[in-house]
């Protein structure tokens, strides 16, 4: 069964290398560049992969593209900082070899390494993720562009193994990440009516902290579970804010220079 990975991507040129090593098994690979101006075009043109460019309008639009553009059926969905680790390399082989019977598509754990450590618990694992789909049968559908998720119309099966993340060069960039995506998610629930409450902006937060931190032993993790949970609440924090200032006419992002 022929199986195409696709990739979206921009100035990844320090990460894409391991990602498309970690996808060597795949008959091909696809990825969709938005005007990087870096090295990684060349780097994945040298790695053996199918390079295009499209100006990029939205996590959502961007991977679906990517998908549409593949020239297999069944594809594997990997951002430039993601890599399939080994266990979860055999488990795909595994399910190629069985001809992917009785599955629309596939889902496995995302472990995410924070500042050096891999964090197994809390609200970050095992955040799984569905990845391997038929595209006939489904894809990256729906309306929002941000915190984007593949969806079918079928059984989806659970792999062994994990897919290996690397979200963050350092906290000013994950800081930076985190107000970008909380402000697109607040203008998202705007336009489709959903409005902030005191309820939401006071106790939202606080139960993002105590869910993860505490309920789902984030402790474990060490210091890095503890400043992992306060950030993640913090995005809750910036989005409630940020969803009160718009219903109430303000505006939270800078207005476009001339």
């Amino acid at each position: 069964m022929p199986l195409s990975a696709c990739i979206i991507a921009f100035n990844e040129a320090g990460r894409i290398g391991d990602c498309l090593a970690s996808l060597s098994f795949c008959d091909e690979i696809v990825v969709v560049d938005s005007g990087s101006t870096d090295a990684t075009a060349a780097l994945c043109e040298a790695a053996g992969a199918r390079v295009l460019q499209r100006p990029f309008d939205g996590f959502r639009s961007q991977k679906q593209f990517a998908v549409e553009q593949a020239r297999h059926d069944w594809v594997l969905c990997l951002d430039a900082d993601e890599r399939v680790g080994p266990e979860l390399r055999e488990s795909i082989l595994a399910a190629r070899a069985g001809g992917f019977s009785g599955a629309a598509g596939y889902r496995f754990p995302r472990l995410s390494d924070y500042f050096g450590r891999f964090l197994r618990h809390g609200n970050a694992y095992p955040d799984r993720v569905l990845r391997l789909f038929d595209r006939r049968r489904g894809g990256w559908r729906g309306e929002r562009e941000i915190h984007e998720a593949a969806s079918v119309d079928g059984p989806v099966h659970d792999l062994r193994g994990d897919l290996i993340h690397y979200p963050y060069r350092s906290l000013e960039q994950q800081l930076a990440k985190t107000q970008r995506y909380a402000r697109m998610m607040a203008e998202h629930e705007f336009a489709r009516g959903k409005r902030a409450t005191w309820t939401r902006l006071v106790l939202a937060p606080a139960w993002r902290f105590w869910r993860g931190y505490v309920l789902r032993a984030g402790f474990l993790d060490g210091w890095h579970g503890l400043v992992y949970a306060y950030v993640r609440a913090n995005y809750v924090r910036q989005k409630a804010i940020m969803l009160w200032l718009l219903q109430n006419g303000q505006a939270v992002a800078d207005p476009p220079r001339e």
